[in-house]
Protein backbone atom coordinates (compact mmCIF):
# COMPACT_ATOMS: atom_id res chain seq x y z
CA UNK A 1 0.00 0.00 0.00
CA UNK A 2 1.52 3.41 -0.51
CA UNK A 3 1.44 6.36 1.60
CA UNK A 4 -0.94 9.70 -0.01
CA UNK A 5 0.49 12.19 -1.22
CA UNK A 6 -0.60 14.32 1.13
CA UNK A 7 1.74 12.89 3.53
CA UNK A 8 4.75 13.70 0.99
CA UNK A 9 7.74 14.71 3.20
CA UNK A 10 7.99 18.49 3.72
CA UNK A 11 11.10 20.28 2.97
CA UNK A 12 12.44 22.42 5.77
CA UNK A 13 15.17 25.22 5.31
CA UNK A 14 18.75 24.35 5.40
CA UNK A 15 19.39 23.95 9.06
CA UNK A 16 22.73 23.75 10.56
CA UNK A 17 24.97 21.69 13.05
CA UNK A 18 25.22 22.87 16.72
CA UNK A 19 26.67 26.10 17.38
CA UNK A 20 30.25 25.70 17.71
CA UNK A 21 30.27 25.15 14.20
CA UNK A 22 27.48 27.68 13.18
CA UNK A 23 29.55 31.16 14.66
CA UNK A 24 32.71 30.45 12.02
CA UNK A 25 29.74 31.54 9.54
CA UNK A 26 28.49 34.38 10.42
CA UNK A 27 31.46 36.02 12.01
CA UNK A 28 33.62 34.86 8.64
CA UNK A 29 30.41 37.10 6.32
CA UNK A 30 31.38 39.57 9.33
CA UNK A 31 35.10 39.86 8.77
CA UNK A 32 34.94 39.75 4.93
CA UNK A 33 32.56 42.49 5.32
CA UNK A 34 34.93 44.42 7.38
CA UNK A 35 37.77 44.16 5.41
CA UNK A 36 36.28 44.78 1.98
CA UNK A 37 34.73 47.61 3.75
CA UNK A 38 37.89 49.72 5.49
CA UNK A 39 39.78 48.41 2.17
CA UNK A 40 37.11 50.47 -0.23
CA UNK A 41 37.34 53.52 2.38
CA UNK A 42 41.17 53.30 2.56
CA UNK A 43 40.50 53.69 -1.53
CA UNK A 44 38.44 56.30 -1.23
CA UNK A 45 39.66 58.37 1.21
CA UNK A 46 43.52 58.24 1.19
CA UNK A 47 43.38 58.03 -3.20
CA UNK A 48 40.47 58.73 -5.31
CA UNK A 49 38.84 61.49 -3.18
CA UNK A 50 42.37 63.29 -2.14
CA UNK A 51 40.99 66.09 -2.79
CA UNK A 52 37.50 65.56 -2.02
CA UNK A 53 35.28 66.18 -4.83
CA UNK A 54 32.48 64.45 -6.61
CA UNK A 55 33.24 61.84 -9.81
CA UNK A 56 29.97 61.02 -12.04
CA UNK A 57 30.32 57.46 -13.23
CA UNK A 58 26.18 57.19 -14.20
CA UNK A 59 23.49 59.14 -14.73
CA UNK A 60 22.21 58.08 -11.60
CA UNK A 61 25.59 57.11 -9.16
CA UNK A 62 28.45 59.05 -8.03
CA UNK A 63 30.98 58.85 -6.09
CA UNK A 64 31.58 61.69 -3.17
CA UNK A 65 33.25 61.98 -0.01
CA UNK A 66 30.88 62.65 2.89
CA UNK A 67 31.43 62.57 6.40
CA UNK A 68 28.96 61.60 8.74
CA UNK A 69 29.24 62.48 12.58
CA UNK A 70 26.62 61.11 13.58
CA UNK A 71 23.86 58.20 13.01
CA UNK A 72 21.37 58.19 10.14
CA UNK A 73 20.43 61.13 7.95
CA UNK A 74 23.12 63.04 10.37
CA UNK A 75 21.27 62.72 13.56
CA UNK A 76 23.92 63.67 16.21
CA UNK A 77 26.15 65.63 13.94
CA UNK A 78 28.75 68.10 15.78
CA UNK A 79 28.26 66.37 19.20
CA UNK A 80 31.92 65.78 20.43
CA UNK A 81 30.40 63.04 22.64
CA UNK A 82 27.92 61.41 20.23
CA UNK A 83 31.55 59.57 18.16
CA UNK A 84 32.11 57.90 21.60
CA UNK A 85 28.59 56.90 22.32
CA UNK A 86 27.68 55.96 18.78
CA UNK A 87 30.51 53.12 18.81
CA UNK A 88 30.12 52.02 22.05
CA UNK A 89 26.58 51.68 21.64
CA UNK A 90 27.12 49.64 18.58
CA UNK A 91 29.58 47.67 19.96
CA UNK A 92 27.41 46.62 22.39
CA UNK A 93 25.00 45.87 19.71
CA UNK A 94 27.58 43.36 18.25
CA UNK A 95 27.72 41.93 21.38
CA UNK A 96 23.92 40.63 21.51
CA UNK A 97 24.20 39.69 18.32
CA UNK A 98 26.89 37.27 18.60
CA UNK A 99 24.52 35.93 21.00
CA UNK A 100 21.78 35.72 18.83
CA UNK A 101 24.43 34.25 16.22
CA UNK A 102 25.68 31.64 18.40
CA UNK A 103 21.95 30.18 19.12
CA UNK A 104 20.92 30.44 15.33
CA UNK A 105 20.52 27.55 13.17
CA UNK A 106 18.90 28.65 10.09
CA UNK A 107 21.26 29.36 7.15
CA UNK A 108 19.84 32.73 5.77
CA UNK A 109 19.90 33.90 9.55
CA UNK A 110 23.44 33.08 9.83
CA UNK A 111 24.08 35.40 6.98
CA UNK A 112 21.70 38.26 7.80
CA UNK A 113 23.79 38.66 11.27
CA UNK A 114 27.01 37.98 9.79
CA UNK A 115 25.88 41.30 7.53
CA UNK A 116 24.86 43.49 10.25
CA UNK A 117 27.61 42.87 13.00
CA UNK A 118 30.30 43.20 10.03
CA UNK A 119 28.71 46.49 9.27
CA UNK A 120 28.25 47.80 12.46
CA UNK A 121 32.26 46.88 12.96
CA UNK A 122 32.96 48.78 9.81
CA UNK A 123 31.63 51.99 10.84
CA UNK A 124 32.95 51.58 14.30
CA UNK A 125 36.08 51.54 13.30
CA UNK A 126 35.45 54.73 10.93
CA UNK A 127 34.82 56.31 14.46
CA UNK A 128 37.17 55.29 16.50
CA UNK A 129 39.69 56.11 13.33
CA UNK A 130 38.64 60.04 12.11
CA UNK A 131 35.77 60.61 14.65
CA UNK A 132 33.50 60.13 11.65
CA UNK A 133 31.63 57.59 9.22
CA UNK A 134 33.32 58.14 5.72
CA UNK A 135 30.26 57.79 3.16
CA UNK A 136 30.85 57.61 -0.48
CA UNK A 137 28.62 55.70 -2.51
CA UNK A 138 26.02 58.77 -3.97
CA UNK A 139 22.62 57.04 -5.69
CA UNK A 140 20.27 59.37 -7.41
CA UNK A 141 17.01 59.64 -9.59
CA UNK A 142 14.78 62.18 -10.65
CA UNK A 143 16.24 64.84 -8.84
CA UNK A 144 16.31 62.97 -5.18
CA UNK A 145 19.02 61.82 -3.56
CA UNK A 146 19.53 58.64 -1.21
CA UNK A 147 21.81 59.90 1.45
CA UNK A 148 25.53 58.75 0.65
CA UNK A 149 26.73 55.34 2.19
CA UNK A 150 29.56 52.72 2.26
CA UNK A 151 29.31 48.74 2.01
CA UNK A 152 29.38 48.81 5.50
CA UNK A 153 25.65 50.91 5.63
CA UNK A 154 25.05 48.29 2.83
CA UNK A 155 25.59 45.10 4.77
CA UNK A 156 23.62 46.65 7.22
CA UNK A 157 20.57 47.25 5.24
CA UNK A 158 20.68 44.05 3.25
CA UNK A 159 21.12 42.44 6.97
CA UNK A 160 18.19 43.88 8.37
CA UNK A 161 16.27 43.29 5.18
CA UNK A 162 16.96 39.61 5.55
CA UNK A 163 16.38 39.46 9.00
CA UNK A 164 12.82 41.35 8.25
CA UNK A 165 12.04 38.45 5.79
CA UNK A 166 13.20 35.84 7.88
CA UNK A 167 10.89 37.30 10.65
CA UNK A 168 7.88 37.12 8.49
CA UNK A 169 8.20 34.37 6.40
CA UNK A 170 10.64 32.18 7.83
CA UNK A 171 10.63 29.17 10.44
CA UNK A 172 10.05 30.32 14.31
CA UNK A 173 13.75 28.89 16.23
CA UNK A 174 13.64 28.32 19.44
CA UNK A 175 15.78 30.14 22.11
CA UNK A 176 17.46 27.24 23.74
Amino acid sequence: MTAPLTDAPKTEPAVLPPHPHRLPIGLGIAALLVVLDQISKWWIVGHLMNPPRRIELTSFFNLVMVWNEGVTFGLGNNVEWARWLFAGLALVIVVILVGWLWRSVHFWLLIALGLVIGGAIGNVIDRLRWGAVADFLDFHAFGYHWPAFNLADAGIVVGVLLLVLDALFGRKESLR
